[in-house]
């Protein structure tokens, strides 16, 4: 995936962490919810990475993306990237979520953040990976994530595959909107556990965008992206696949053990993906599946 080159940032759609060091406290506590989050595209207990904090988080505005002013830049800017996948996903969202039933909001713009960083639903270290904390709307990443999706995960880790780890963390926001956080059981593990519905729900919102994003547009109506290519697509897939929880657990431990799952085997969530992307977001009700069709 590339952007159009003479496509417009708007400038909203990231910040860099106005805390880029240390672990701030406060008061208040982490949700089971909140840690199932930020667990995103792990499968492991990281509730030992976290310290409750309030809503506010101590974190501030952050500093905005000066250099990050077309599309041009973000074929060039990991950063910049995000920046603008922000917008397009913003496009998208805004029309799709009423066919859905859902009163639609933007999330806060996506915190760059490096090493730490102190969120709504506490405070997490880069070790957890990309993450969306309710709480506080906001999509929290560090872009040394990608590096990891290359060298620990195996992924092939092209452009699309970044971007694809963006609109996944969306689609909880969209789940966020939707009241599907509060109705699920997130006690529940295993691959028909609504934990996992959670997960490949959001990998489904997230191939929904993709079948879409190359008619979103930017504020003077140039369309964001270039064409998405079948090699884009498979490059998403892999990394859909390199991060389901047989596969990492058969990496960690040479076992698969699948009462445990939260997040969905490699198959099941490039399954949920090619879904969105080819039946668009209308298609993702995973909790109206059976556990076979999961």
């Amino acid at each position: 995936m590339t952007f159009n080159d003479d496509a417009k940032v708007s400038g909203r759609g990231a910040r860099r962490s106005g805390r880029r060091t240390g672990l701030a406290v406060g008061g208040g506590g982490l949700g089971l919810v909140a840690i199932v989050l930020v667990a995103q595209l792990f499968g492991v207990d990281v509730t030992g990475l976290l310290s409750g904090a309030g809503v506010d988080g101590g974190q501030g505005e952050g500093t905005a993306l000066e250099n990050c002013q077309t599309g041009a830049d973000a074929n060039s800017n990991v950063e910049c990237a995000v920046s603008l996948a922000y917008d397009s996903l913003d496009d998208y969202w805004s029309e799709e979520a009423a066919a859905l039933n859902i009163s639609y909001s933007s999330p806060e713009p996506v915190n760059l953040f490096t090493s730490s960083v102190s969120t709504g639903c506490g405070s997490a270290t880069s070790a957890v990976g990309p993450f969306y904390c309710p709480a506080d709307s906001t999509i929290y990443l560090d872009t040394d994530f990608y590096n990891e999706l290359r060298t620990q995960f195996d992924a092939t880790g092209g452009p699309l595959a970044q971007l694809y780890v963006v609109a996944h963390e969306w689609g909880h926001h969209i789940q966020n909107l939707a009241g599907t956080f509060q109705s699920a059981d997130t006690q529940q593990t295993g691959p028909a556990s609504d934990s996992v519905r959670l997960e490949v729900q959001a990998d489904c919102f997230a191939g929904a965008w993709v079948g879409s994003a190359a008619q979103t547009e930017d504020a003077n109506g140039t369309t964001i992206l270039d064409p998405i290519t079948k090699e884009q697509v498979a490059d998403a897939l892999n990394a859909a696949s390199s991060i389901g929880d047989d596969r990492i657990q058969e990496q960690a431990t040479g076992q698969v053990t699948p009462e445990t799952w939260t997040h969905g085997s490699s198959a099941q969530r490039q399954r949920w993906f090619e879904r969105g992307y080819t039946d668009g977001a209308s298609a993702c009700d995973t909790f109206a599946v059976s556990a076979k069709e999961l």
